[in-house]
């Protein structure tokens, strides 16, 4: 019998062994520091670039009304907060990619599947603590936005909803991620591929208003999965009511993306590897 085909005994529990997964994951992310810091590092730096370089300029040029310099790099970073915070979501996923295909590569996903572990929970609490780690991103570098003089006007039913949708968009790029880290024959290859995710803000509302693309890329930037999360995202730490469509089609792509990423990642944790 290959361990593809032994089933886990009754004595499995999915609660706690979800649970013993979860605790296993944050015990990596505090052993391996660089990896976790990368989580948090890359968005800073670009917020950094961003505001600093090319803020005085690009404020001026995305905000009406607004001169160039100081009061440009201000509407900047009111601008920009929103696709920096999901690149942090998007760095903690890439993160479990790299950690599903060290464990593939090392054997020790196989081992698990000879366990009387509940299989559902060798995915799923890397997931959990991967929510875990997006949240704490998101919180960090929001932080640094407001150290830098960013006034988000969100309310309390604002900042529940906006902390909703962060978990909701890191549990989707979660499930994404891990399929790709199973798929990749080689840790290397699983800390590339999931970057395909972060050069979407870039082709999208995150650094400058779609109004402003060639036609061709406009129609891609509207209607990939992550402009409708990003303009949610601005329109809760403003304080405003986010448009209901679009709202709906960021749900809708996360719970797409969500789904798409779970089926795939299970389909590929039964199959036996090489």
């Amino acid at each position: 019998m290959t361990a593809a085909t032994i089933t886990p005994s009754a004595g499995a529990r999915p609660l706690a062994d979800t649970l013993t997964m979860l605790r296993r994951n944050l015990l990596r992310a505090v052993r391996y520091p660089g990896l976790t810091s990368f989580t948090v590092g890359i968005p800073i730096v670009l917020l950094l670039l961003f505001v600093f370089v090319f803020g005085g300029a690009l404020g001026a040029g995305v905000v009406p009304g607004v001169t160039p310099g100081a009061e440009g790099r201000a509407a900047y970073l009111a601008y920009i907060t929103p696709a920096i915070l999901l690149f942090a979501v998007v760095g903690a996923a890439q993160s479990v990619a790299i950690t599903a295909a060290m464990d593939a590569t090392s054997g020790i996903m196989a081992r698990f599947r000879t366990m009387a572990i509940a299989p559902g929970s060798v995915l799923g609490g890397p997931v959990l603590g991967t929510v875990i780690q997006a949240v704490v991103a998101v919180v960090i570098v929001l932080g640094l936005s407001v150290a830098l003089g960013y006034r988000p006007g969100a309310g309390p039913l604002g900042w529940l909803a906006l902390l909703g949708l962060v978990v909701v968009v890191a549990f989707a790029t979660s499930w994404l991620c891990v399929a790709m880290g199973l798929a990749a024959k080689s840790v290397e290859t699983a800390s590339n591929t999931p970057m395909l995710l972060t050069a979407l803000p870039f082709l999208g509302s995150g650094f400058v208003p779609v109004e402003t693309m060639p036609a061709a890329v406009r129609w891609f930037a509207e209607y990939q999965p992550f402009t409708p999360i990003i303009e949610t995202t601005r329109a809760l730490l403003t304080g405003t009511a986010p448009d209901a469509s679009t709202t709906v089609l960021a749900l809708g792509w996360c719970l797409l993306l969500g789904a798409v990423g779970y089926a795939w990642s299970r389909a590929l944790y039964r199959r036996e590897r090489a």
